[in-house]
């Protein structure tokens, strides 16, 4: 179909055609970079994460701090965030929307029968899911989230500084991390792990009181499962972390593989 749009060269003839046009003349050079720079846009991908943060039980006060970083870690990644608590949402035809779901300290059963389906049918289908800090203490009873997610929580100690040991750093989430990292966060003890996660980080245990699995404490890690990814960080308890770059770049680093952007398997 035909269409009436000026070409680079049309533009660059009329402006030197109205030169002792002042104000005709800057509107047709704006037209001039603005037609190619329209273009790009409607022609460039743009990545879709839903945020998750019902809570059945208990509620972080960090959530609400936590959403708008992960807001502006999409603004400035490329990524359009979406953020919702409403369980309805988990249906097939609006989880087609999204490449990948984050659950941000999500807590106590949120989904009924039709919206776990949903749910597992999106992941099965190539969808990704990211689970911060809390995640873990989500859908108790729905044996299949717990094997998405890699671990139930089982309690922690108080908040207190702790080392981190870092497995992997050729992951996206832990590259621009040191062999260890000390940090103030709230340490989950596990009542279950899975056995085939990737291990990224674990936590010293000689290093502060209160943990309950002695050689390794796992609190990041990642795998493929059934068709799409996860990645889960047990990090991310307090206000703090959300304006920590380590930790905002742990979390852009979990976002980018659950979207398919690294191929680490």
């Amino acid at each position: 179909m035909r269409t009436n749009r000026p070409t680079d060269k049309t533009l660059v003839d009329a402006f030197k055609s109205t030169s002792h046009e002042p104000k005709r003349a800057l509107l047709l050079l704006c037209m001039l970079c603005f037609v190619p720079f329209l273009v790009w846009c409607q022609d460039a991908p743009t990545k879709k994460l839903l945020v998750f943060s019902k809570t059945k039980g208990f509620r972080h006060e960090s959530i609400e701090v936590g959403i708008d970083a992960l807001q502006k870690l999409g603004s400035e990644n490329g990524i359009k965030v979406e953020v919702t608590e409403k369980s309805k949402w988990f249906n097939s035809k609006k989880l087609k929307e999204y490449d990948a779901v984050l659950f941000l300290s999500t807590s106590g059963n949120v989904f009924n029968r039709k919206q776990e389906t949903a749910f597992k049918n999106f992941i099965q289908s190539g969808g990704g899911f990211m689970g911060i800090h809390g995640a873990s203490t989500t859908e108790y009873e729905w044996d299949w989230y717990g094997k998405l997610i890699g671990g139930y929580f089982d309690g922690h100690p108080e908040p207190q500084e702790a080392t981190l040991i870092v497995h992997d750093n050729t992951h996206l989430s832990t590259q621009h991390l040191s062999e260890t990292w000390e940090r103030f966060d709230e340490w989950y003890n596990f009542r279950w792990m899975d056995e085939n996660f990737n291990l990224l980080i674990s936590v010293d245990e000689s290093t502060y009181t209160g943990g309950k699995h002695k050689n390794v404490h796992p609190i990041s890690w990642y795998k493929p499962f059934e068709g799409g990814r996860m990645f889960y960080t047990a990090l991310g308890h307090t206000k703090e972390s959300y304006s920590d770059e380590r930790f905002l770049n742990h979390v852009l680093g979990g976002i980018l593989y659950v979207m398919g952007k690294s191929e680490s398997e």
